[in-house]
């Protein structure tokens, strides 16, 4: 009997021009030491955001995750016709009423005072869009005693709301949520473990950084020519290279999180494999536009463990002779995915393939697809049709 599939891998090659995807805290670019060689760096968690805001455009559902769930019930209450010193104490109440700590918001203009009912949270919410909704429609259904009730001023008031209510609210999920996980300590029984590990995109060579200089004209001194130099200068870093990404779907935490619903983890994950191939994270876009697609995509189903081929670029990629990486880091992961596979043993891929620009065969890599929908779909038939359903079991 073939065993039931587990694990669904993905893999890029992607190259990027004169960009800055992911800054650091002084607004450089982030970078790793691999192979004893400096590579530019994205951050899972840079790459991670920009997956999951395309996934919720392609699945049509949202999570919110923010510290700042009272205002936005408030708001919602507002809209819904509430008077603002109402809504704004409801907001206050709602946010003050589960487990998790918070705090009060300081006034802008004064630091030193504090904003009643703007709350708080220490820890981030993360809950389905259509929490706000049934949160506000506790706010509705309690208002005659939000009425008679105080403003939240101090981190020791208490909310008048009920806290089973409001944290049952607060551990309700949806697809988003069940796939990309929750940590949410502070309640009992809201954290979620994701079913994906997304790895740290990283260039297959060796890059520098650029330090682009820049400035701006003064549209009045420009055109009144009575003065000289310019309005604003300033630099900013950047950098360009061939990246490898990896991500991987646990197909049996998915099914923890949802149930036996081979259908619905279907198209979870099929939204998240494109997802992960058409999202860029959105830094400097404006000044940048690499709004390039992978060359090359890689996928594979596997019955035993995910298999990153990042060791494939530990050695870094060099240039070929007439300039570029990307072909030769097409032809580094080939080999190294067929040397890999080799040495585990075949048998634990229940299929794999791929969809790339690349005109030759790349026999390591497995079956060639004309796109990459009939990528995904031929892994997605493997993994969770007739022949990989109980791999939910």
């Amino acid at each position: 009997m073939t065993a039931p599939a587990r694990f669904i891998d993905i893999h890029a090659l992607q190259t990027i021009p004169f960009a800055n995807l992911n800054r650091d805290d002084t607004n450089s670019v982030k970078t790793v030491q691999y192979g004893n060689t400096l590579r530019t760096r994205v951050s899972s968690q840079s790459w991670k955001r920009a997956m999951r805001t395309r996934f919720q455009e392609r699945i049509g559902d949202a999570a919110l995750r923010t510290r700042r769930i009272g205002e936005r019930v408030t708001r919602e209450l507002q809209e819904r016709g509430w008077p603002s010193e109402l809504a704004q104490r409801a907001g206050g109440h709602v946010a003050a009423g589960s487990s998790i700590k918070f705090e009060l918001a300081k006034n802008r203009e004064d630091p030193k005072q504090i904003v009643p009912n703007k709350v708080l949270t220490n820890a981030m919410v993360y809950v389905p869009q259509a929490a706000v909704a049934e949160l506000a429609d506790l706010a509705e259904e309690k208002r005659t005693a939000l009425e008679g009730a105080k403003d939240i001023k101090k981190p020791s008031d208490k909310s008048v709301l009920p806290n089973d209510r409001i944290e049952t609210v607060l551990r309700s999920r949806n697809g988003v949520i069940n796939l990309f996980g929750r940590m949410l300590a502070e309640i009992d029984d809201a954290g979620v473990d994701g079913a994906v590990q997304v790895a740290h995109a990283l260039t297959t060579h060796a890059t520098d950084v650029e330090l682009d200089y820049f400035s701006a004209v003064d549209d009045i001194t420009d055109a009144w020519d009575d003065a000289t130099g310019s309005g604003h200068m300033g630099h900013a870093e950047f950098s360009a290279g061939t990246f490898y990404r990896y991500a991987t779907v646990d197909l049996r935490d998915l099914t923890t999180n949802i149930g036996d619903d081979p259908q619905a983890a279907s198209e979870l994950v099929s939204a998240f494999l494109s997802s992960f191939i058409e999202s860029l994270p959105q830094a400097k876009k404006n000044s940048t536009a690499p709004h390039t697609i992978p060359g090359l995509v890689h996928v594979a189903v596997r019955s035993d463990r995910p298999l990153s081929y990042a060791a494939a670029f530990e050695e870094p990629v060099r240039a070929a002779d007439t300039g570029g990486f990307a072909a030769r880091s097409v032809t580094t992961l080939d080999t190294y995915a067929e040397a890999a596979n080799k040495l585990l043993g075949t048998g634990r891929i229940l299929t794999s393939g791929w969809a790339g620009l690349d005109p030759k065969d790349l026999t390591g890599l497995g079956r060639r697809h004309d796109s990459f929908d009939a990528l995904i779909g031929h892994a997605l038939d493997t993994a969770l049709g007739d022949g990989g359903a109980e791999a939910a079991a």
